[in-house]
């Protein structure tokens, strides 16, 4: 497909392919139960099936397909128990990411918290859901370097990945999406601060109303 691969981007192939398949998968182009055809991937990809069969055993390693017998591989569909627990997981280390960030606030990280959220408050107020997700993005990665444990941020961000290919938060409840981008912007503001306690209380807080949004969606 000419264009999908930046000139610029001297990672492998592979790689790419993985990221590429990811994100369709995040972006719910390719949503459970979905077929991922090597044939078909190559022909569209317009390379060979090797790095689309090493792209996929790497999303079967982390759950995001499954292969099935005489059908091949498909994206893979998570059962509610699975993702509740997830939750719970995110609950205790988003916290303990909060926390750390918290405490090793500097200035370049005050800087960057700063923008981003004049930038959350510009896409709350124009209900913009697109730029919403790029934000929690984002958060994400600012709140995981902030911690300074990269190890940590690395499992955030597999588990952030997981519950947003399988939750379907993105399109739960009316005005979620306003309300995460309110309960980002106090965590943010808390871990600005240095208040620890704050921070950890307002990531809780988060975390349980995402569930709940998840569990209202999940009943619908």
């Amino acid at each position: 497909m000419p264009g999908l691969w930046s000139q610029q981007d001297l990672s492998p192939i592979r790689d790419k392919v993985y990221t590429y398949l990811k994100d369709a998968i995040l972006r719910g182009e390719y949503k459970p139960g979905d077929r991922l055809i090597e044939r078909v991937l190559a022909e569209k990809l317009n390379i060979s099936r090797t790095p689309i069969r090493e792209a996929l055993f790497r999303l079967e390693t982390q759950r995001f397909v499954r292969t099935v017998p005489r059908k091949g591989v498909v994206v893979n569909e998570i059962p509610q128990s699975e993702i509740l627990e997830v939750f719970m997981i995110l609950s205790s280390l988003e916290s303990l990411a909060a926390r750390l960030a918290a405490q090793k606030i500097n200035g370049d990280i005050v800087a960057e918290i700063d923008q981003l959220m004049v930038e959350m408050e510009t896409a709350q107020l124009n209900g913009d859901v697109e730029d919403a997700v790029e934000l929690n993005v984002k958060y994400n990665d600012l709140i995981g370097r902030a911690a300074g444990n990269p190890k940590l941020h690395e499992m955030l961000v597999d588990l952030k990945d997981y519950v947003r290919a399988f939750s379907n938060l993105s399109s739960g409840l009316p005005g979620r999406t306003k309300e995460a981008l309110r309960e980002h912007r106090d965590i943010l503001g808390a871990i600005r601060n240095g208040e620890e306690d704050l921070a950890v209380s307002f990531t809780q807080i988060h975390l349980e109303k995402s569930r709940k949004a998840y569990m209202s969606r999940s009943q619908v």
